[in-house]
């Protein structure tokens, strides 16, 4: 008699989580998809380069080591060349994103 009664509350158990894991499989399947993304800085450029803007431009922070500048510096860059399709405006801010957090900057801008 009481092998019967742990037998049918094994079953009964089994049958619960079967059905728990079918609803949270389907909750699973039913979620918005999300994108993995980062989210990019919104917004123009300002009319003189900070550091903070050329920090969120090469994707790095404002106090860096220089070799890391270069590095951030030729990722972007390889990303948007012009001479594989990219902007000649884009690649004059990279550069001077550079320039700026390299301290090579004559404070004159970008040439558009």
């Amino acid at each position: 008699m009481a092998t019967a009664l742990i037998a049918g509350l094994a079953v009964a158990g089994a049958a619960l989580a079967g059905r728990y894991s079918i609803q949270a499989w389907h909750a699973y399947k039913a979620r918005p998809i999300v994108p993995r993304m980062r989210k990019f800085y919104e917004g123009g450029f300002q009319a003189t380069m900070t550091r903070r803007e050329a920090g969120l431009i090469l994707g790095i922070r404002e106090n860096v080591r220089p070799d890391k500048v270069k590095e951030a510096h030729k990722r972007v860059m390889v990303a948007n060349h012009p001479d594989a399709g990219g902007s000649h405006y884009l690649a004059s801010k990279i550069n001077e994103a550079k320039d700026v957090l390299l301290g090579k900057t004559k404070g004159g801008g970008s040439a558009f």
